[in-house]
């Protein structure tokens, strides 16, 4: 899987009502609505700026707080091709896996915004190919990459009738 776009930077601790605010979770099960707001209490813009392929760049604990899946899904349906971070609370790495959504461990200080990034998931690289650095990162495994190729557990389930992950 390899994905190409801009990064949008956000920093430490983002929170998933920071990522969609809990006066819409409750309001809508239509994720492209979830969409046009995500990140909008850090950046009122963000909907509007972010390109399919683009990337939410992060510090340290991106996804804490609440366990719902609408903060990935919400990423997601804005076309956001990955989020790359320090670090991701656990349950939010988890749910994004299930719904389909590249999360990436790795050292983002020498990503900024605006940055153009190519990220290669099964070679485990991240290109910035406005500074012409790269960023090693380890590569997910392979059953990571299945599920993450097929859409998310559910898509997998879908199309496989139960786990294919050999």
């Amino acid at each position: 899987m390899k994905f190409r776009g801009k990064a949008h930077k956000f920093g430490d601790d983002v929170n998933t009502d920071y990522i969609i605010s809990g006066k819409y979770k409750f309001k809508t099960l239509d994720m492209r609505e979830l969409a046009s707001h995500v990140m909008e209490d850090l950046d009122p813009d963000f909907a509007r700026k972010v390109k399919p392929g683009d990337f939410i760049v992060a510090g340290k604990n991106f996804g804490c707080g609440s366990s719902r899946e609408q903060a990935p899904l919400a990423i997601k349906y804005a076309d956001v091709s990955a989020v790359l971070a320090k670090s991701f609370a656990r349950i939010f790495y988890r749910n994004a896996i299930n719904t389909g959504l590249p999360v990436v461990e790795c050292d983002t200080d020498r990503i900024e915004a605006g940055d153009e990034l190519e990220v290669d998931l099964e070679k485990g690289v991240i290109r910035n190919l406005t500074r012409g650095t790269e960023i090693a990162i380890k590569p997910l495994p392979g059953v990571m990459l299945r599920i993450l190729s097929d859409g998310g557990l559910a898509a997998h389930f879908r199309k496989h009738g139960g786990f294919n992950l050999e």
